[in-house]
């Protein structure tokens, strides 16, 4: 059986479109301003490639929430709901990728002992430190982001979107990058050559913690796992109230949840199949969360392999 869903989670939907659709508009200036600026420096290198990666969630939900909504055909039968699950790998992918790469790069420009140097340039008939653009780049490159991701937060938690919440934090976070390319431009300036490199180096842990966190949760929901807490590997909190909910209603019963994207399905074995269930009823957790569970099943015992079956 499956839900109706109710119109303030369309709304949400919508809403998140436009602030992902926003975020590309913002940091394509921000890329733009940034590569201007880069010249020899690590760290404004590696700022610059996480402002391009930061494009990769916004454009990841903007593909995924297309094809969500889609109705159900005759080769896929089941809908695409699943794309979301799709959509989180690949950015997570990417950003451990990509983290990882700059990583390495970092480190191999500190053992090779690779000094950078920030050369002046003309400035409206001046000589400047190319250093003080790229201070103010890094800057600009910290405010729109941090913005973004203060208002995203709350609509992906309502929408319990994993994509939507990974980009919110992502952003959130982003003052980090800036503070730390900041420290980079200033030590090379300063004449420790080693900060510029260092600062590239924690710029791109930060990247690869965001990925590998993003790709274990993304890799639970694509092989059924339970549902995960939002930016956690943790089974969600109401994942376990919906199993209490769902044994104390179906005694005997055995109980599986697994998330497709935002929405939860739950499959019953070994008690007989009832012919309407209300599923608000089923939902113990927050009122305003309940729409996450789509969908009831009940199916033969014996098709089932439970985990009290089988050795782990």
């Amino acid at each position: 059986m499956i839900r109706t869903l109710p119109a303030q989670i369309g709304a949400d939907l919508r809403k998140a479109r436009r602030l992902e659709w926003w975020t590309l508009g913002w940091m394509a200036t921000v890329v733009l301003v940034m590569w201007l600026v880069m010249g020899g420096s690590q760290a404004m290198k590696t700022a610059l490639v996480e402002d391009v990666l930061s494009l990769v969630p916004a454009i990841v939900f903007l593909v995924a929430s297309h094809y969500e909504q889609k109705p159900p055909t005759a080769k896929f039968p089941f809908g695409f709901e699943r794309v979301h699950s799709l959509a989180s790998v690949i950015a997570a992918v990417a950003l451990a990728a990509v983290g990882a790469f700059l990583l390495f790069e970092s480190a191999s420009t500190l053992i090779k002992q690779e000094h950078p140097t920030i050369a002046p340039v003309s400035l409206f008939g001046t000589d400047v430190w190319l250093g003080w653009p790229m201070v103010a780049a890094l800057v600009y490159s910290v405010l729109p982001p941090v913005i973004l991701g203060h208002i995203k937060q709350p609509v992906a938690r309502r929408l319990q979107d994993e994509v939507l919440d990974t980009d919110a934090m992502m952003q959130r976070a982003d003052w980090m990058t800036g503070l730390a390319g900041i420290g980079g431009v200033l030590g090379v300036g300063l004449g420790y050559w080693w900060g510029d490199a260092l600062a590239a180096g924690l710029i791109a842990v930060s990247i690869v913690k965001d990925g590998v966190t993003s790709l274990r949760v993304a890799t639970a929901e694509l092989v059924d796992g339970t549902p995960r807490a939002l930016g956690s590997n943790e089974i969600a909190e109401d994942a376990l109230q919906l199993i209490d909910s769902l044994e104390a209603r179906f005694p005997g019963a055995r109980v599986r949840l697994r998330e497709t994207g935002r929405y939860i399905h739950a499959e019953l074995s070994g008690v007989p199949p009832e012919a309407q269930v209300d599923l608000e009823s089923l939902w113990t957790g927050d009122p305003e969360r309940s729409w996450r569970l789509v969908q009831l099943s009940f199916v033969a015992a014996s098709n089932v392999r439970h985990p009290a079956d089988h050795a782990p």
